[in-house]
């Protein structure tokens, strides 16, 4: 075997990148989501050379990124991205930054020019140590490629550490910096890794959790935000030990579970009701819940003991309504509680049913039994979509009509949102991410203006054989904002927060070469979904609406819910 003196620079690059990949793929790495460039050859023909890694090309470094993360919510799994040097590792930030606040296991990797061409305004050179600053669990700058045995030794240990630190504790991104020196292309070598089968722990019971303030209450409750990190087994069996109602965001991976209360954030508006259901104990998971009444109720019992999970390092409390934070495993904290017996009062539970399904009925009241709504849209999805099928929910309006309509026990096998920076773009990128890895069909639920900020991710859809169906609410504009207080300044509100773009999506489909479809009531919606969820490809599936009209609907669902739900607090809530 030659020296590494003797090597040319060809073998030392195909030495030293192949050892690095080899152990990403011996740790688990599977997938690569990548996109074209010169620096980044070395490690982009390695991957693609390597046996057990498959590459997904894209053309645009913002919907790359966004693909990733889609995977990798959908599937748990590491999953890697590359680009090459310059603005094209800036254009990852947007989804970096979301995978580390909603806890997305995301290797990112970054070619650069080599030190000597740095700072003298060498071409397609930045500064790209510590890119993304804090949104990442961990940076590294490898240095330039040798094949000494220390250095492969080095290069495997960073691959190594990188998967580890991904998946380790409160899940998240980790940046490696890779500079290369020209000739770019490598010679190819032997690998030996075989995919990692790791078995998945048992997590360990949480040091210094006292379970029997929690056992000894006689009005717990379960609040369960985005990303919980539990498992519908896991809360089913803390509800039946506690006896105890679960308020379960749609985004938390437990709203199929038995016995979750969904129809919260409605009943929750009420501030008769909200006083009369007063816990005497809280159990939180996850990030602070997406439902604002739900935030609302926390702050005004926040004289009620108020547990937080989370992992270590992370305090989720914005209004500051936590007494206390139990650093550790979600899982963990319910395992300990598992098998033991509540003392809940009998009625406790049955308030909390009893205004969930008054809440429901007042909602199916409420809504235009022809005529497609947003509401509706979300409500006669759920009617429709068959077992393991995967929803996504856009950000501003739909995520929050998810958290109103999406009827708890839903048979979607897992519901996911971008809602750690809860950014509108990206968002069809991450949806078909998600699509890539899972088995049954995948819907995204999407405003217009988010449409429009990630069109070039669609095309992805005939790049890689996709198939998904899109429901776009079209409103013209930004609808969320027709909710806030900015709606009343009549002068400036269409130029600065309505936007209106009359854009005709139906064009954007064709360029694209994915189906459109345009309906106009719950048959047709209801038809179209059925007809798309196994239908080739993409489906777009387009509801137009009103932003005005859709604000006066919102608001006479919560007038018919306060009448139906008058008569709870009194009647079902027992006395304090």
């Amino acid at each position: 075997m030659p020296m590494p003196d003797q090597l040319s620079h060809a073998e030392v690059l195909g030495r030293y990148v192949g050892t690095f990949v080899d152990e990403l793929a011996a740790a688990g790495v599977e997938n690569v989501c990548l996109c074209p460039g010169s620096r980044s050859t070395p490690l982009a023909l390695t991957f693609e050379r390597h046996p057990n890694i498959k590459t997904w090309m894209h053309l645009d470094e913002r919907s790359c990124a966004y693909f990733a993360l889609g995977m990798a919510k959908a599937s748990g799994k590491p999953i890697a991205i590359l680009c090459s040097s310059g603005t094209a590792a800036v254009n990852f930030a947007p989804a970096v930054v979301e995978a580390f606040h909603s806890h997305v296991p995301l290797i990112v990797l970054t070619a650069d020019r080599p030190p000597e061409l740095q700072g003298l305004g060498a071409n397609q050179t930045i500064d790209q140590q510590n890119l993304y600053g804090t949104a990442v669990k961990w940076f590294a700058q490898l240095p330039l490629p040798e094949a000494t045995d220390h250095m492969l030794r080095y290069a495997r240990s960073v691959a190594a550490r990188a998967v580890t630190t991904t998946l380790e504790g409160g899940r998240g991104p980790v940046h490696i910096n890779a500079p290369f020196r020209e000739p770019l292309v490598p010679a190819p070598i032997e690998f030996h890794a075989s995919l990692a089968s790791t078995p998945e722990a048992v997590p360990p019971t949480p040091a210094g959790f006292d379970t029997h303030a929690l056992l000894g209450a006689r009005r717990p409750l379960l609040v369960c935000g985005p990303e919980s990190g539990l498992t519908t087994a896991d809360i089913e069996a803390l509800s039946t030990a506690l006896h105890a109602p679960v308020l379960a965001d749609p985004v938390s991976g437990i709203r199929n579970a038995t016995g979750v209360i969904g129809a919260y954030d409605y009943f929750l508006r009420d501030p008769v009701l909200a006083d009369s259901l007063q816990p005497d104990h809280i159990l939180r998971f996850g990030a602070p819940p997406t439902s604002k009444p739900l935030a609302t109720y926390l702050v005004k019992h926040r004289n009620v003991c108020q547990v937080q999970v989370a992992w270590p390092g992370e305090t989720p409390d914005p209004d500051l309504t936590a007494d206390e934070f139990v650093c550790a495993n979600p899982r963990a904290v319910c395992a300990a509680i598992t098998g033991s017996s509540g003392s809940a009062e009998p009625s406790w539970l049955p308030a909390w049913c009893a205004a969930e399904s008054s809440t429901l009925a007042a909602t199916g009241h409420a809504l235009p039994e022809d005529e497609a709504t947003e509401p509706s849209a979300v409500l006669d999805l759920a009617a429709v979509v068959p077992e393991g099928a995967t929803l996504v929910a856009g950000n501003s309006m739909p995520t929050r009509d998810f958290v109103s309509f999406l009827p708890a026990g839903t048979r979607a096998a897992a519901v996911l949102a971008n809602r750690g920076a809860s950014g509108i773009d990206g968002v069809i990128s991450t949806a078909l991410g998600a699509s890539a890895v899972s088995d049954g069909p995948t819907v995204l639920v999407i405003g217009d203006l988010s449409f429009y900020h990630d069109m070039n991710g669609l095309l992805a859809a005939q790049r890689f054989g996709l198939r998904a169906t899109i429901v776009l609410i079209n409103n013209d504009g930004g609808g969320i904002f027709s909710f806030l207080p900015q709606h009343d300044d009549a002068e400036h509100f269409e130029t600065l927060w309505g936007t209106p773009h009359g854009i005709d999506f139906s064009h954007v489909a064709g360029l694209y070469g994915v189906g459109f479809q345009r309906v106009t009531t719950r048959e047709e919606y209801k038809a179209a979904l059925k007809a798309s969820f196994w239908a080739d490809g993409v489906q777009v599936i387009e509801i137009k609406t009103d932003r005005e009209e859709n604000l006066r609907l919102h608001q006479r669902i919560w007038d018919e819910v306060a009448k139906a739900i008058s008569g709870i607090a009194s009647s079902e809530v027992p006395g304090r």
